[in-house]
């Protein structure tokens, strides 16, 4: 199993956070694509490629619709190249980024076609113009400058035989999204939280899509973790992650997916309580929603022993990477720092031997 963790977009700073987690023993580390609330996630992954040398790095997690996927593949892809082959395109739905523009998740039927783009440009195919009509269309066609020629199809003509294909994994929560993630996607990122049950129908839903398809997909997942000998010190340390990430399974109001009584009574009262002005926040008012039961189920928290156990059975339904969200940065101080440091020192290794 290979472990990820997630920091910020940050021009300045996300350097230092590569640093950190390179030497803390990571596989990889994402950045979070939200324009009105962090920098650019490719300037950033940018700087992380310059200033490390073996970990992975990518985005966590872009949207169909703020970059014409042109865009969002040759950027990726420029990072494929600088790091030397260690970068990772992670795209979703799209939520923060889209909500300071007013608008709420993409429609899947968006999604899976902007998917089908990304993977032809990813593969330096060519993209015919008719299968695109993303933000192009607002241009009128080229052929109004009635020029000697102009192209008659989309493709990133600068990647070359050398370059490795970037991959392309999709955070999924709904049923929709699992099955278009499977179809196409190169691994399917399943965000429904750290429940067994709930892991199981996720990777049922997928390998029932990718077999239909006549293809086989890779299966990850993200999990909201914090290890501390106090438990209740590792409940509030990852409940501003928690809250996010379980607002998915009952994105539009309805909960998708395997889940308790409680557990949708939960999920329901975390929809009507979210305020995306205290989106990731330990302090929300929708942190209110979270019960202990439920934190320790949807999560996984406690000491290194119940995290390596909790882990162990999640690797053995098949998932083989996991994105960590955790209470802090490799250099947080206080209990966060705690916290990562035990993870990273007490937990991980145990897991790759």
């Amino acid at each position: 199993m290979k472990f990820w963790t997630l920091t910020t977009s940050s021009p300045t700073a996300a350097a230092t956070a590569a640093r950190e987690a390179e030497n803390a023993g990571w596989d990889g580390v994402l950045v979070v694509d939200s324009q009105n609330l962090s920098g650019d996630s490719y300037v950033a992954l940018t700087t992380m490629a310059l200033a490390t040398q073996r970990i992975g790095l990518g985005t966590g997690v872009t949207n169909p619709v703020t970059r014409h996927p042109a865009v969002t593949a040759g950027a990726i892809a420029s990072v494929q190249r600088i790091s030397g082959g260690r970068a990772v395109l992670g795209i979703g739905r799209g939520d923060s980024a889209l909500a300071h523009l007013g608008k709420a998740p993409a429609k899947v039927a968006t999604l899976e076609h902007y998917l089908r783009a990304l993977q032809g440009y990813l593969k330096g195919e060519e993209v015919a113009f008719d299968s695109l009509a993303f933000s192009e269309q607002v241009a009128p066609d080229v052929a109004t400058l009635g020029l000697a020629d102009t192209p008659d199809a989309s493709q990133l003509k600068w990647l070359n035989e050398r370059d490795v294909k970037v991959p392309l994994e999709v955070a999924s929560t709904g049923p929709r999204v699992i099955r278009a993630a499977a179809r196409i996607a190169d691994r399917v990122m399943l965000a429904v939280g750290a429940d067994l049950e709930r892991l199981q129908w996720g990777i049922e839903t997928a390998r029932a899509a990718a077999a239909a398809a006549g293809r086989e997909v890779q299966l990850g997942a993200f999990v909201n973790m914090a290890s501390h000998h106090d438990i209740e010190t590792a409940r509030r340390l990852v409940q501003g992650g928690l809250t996010t990430f379980a607002r998915f399974s009952v994105m539009h109001g309805k909960v998708r997916g395997t889940v308790s009584e409680e557990q949708r009574r939960v999920l329901s009262d975390l929809h009507d309580r979210y305020d995306m002005n205290e989106h990731t926040r330990g302090d929300s008012r929708q942190v209110g929603a979270l019960t202990p039961a439920f934190i320790d189920q949807y999560a996984i928290v406690g000491k290194p022993a119940q995290c390596i156990e909790r882990l162990q059975a999640i690797a053995a339904l098949g998932i083989d990477k996991v994105t960590v969200i955790g209470p802090a940065t490799v250099s947080a101080r206080g209990a966060a720092g705690e916290a990562a440091a035990m993870l990273t020192e007490d937990v991980l290794p145990k897991l790759r031997g």
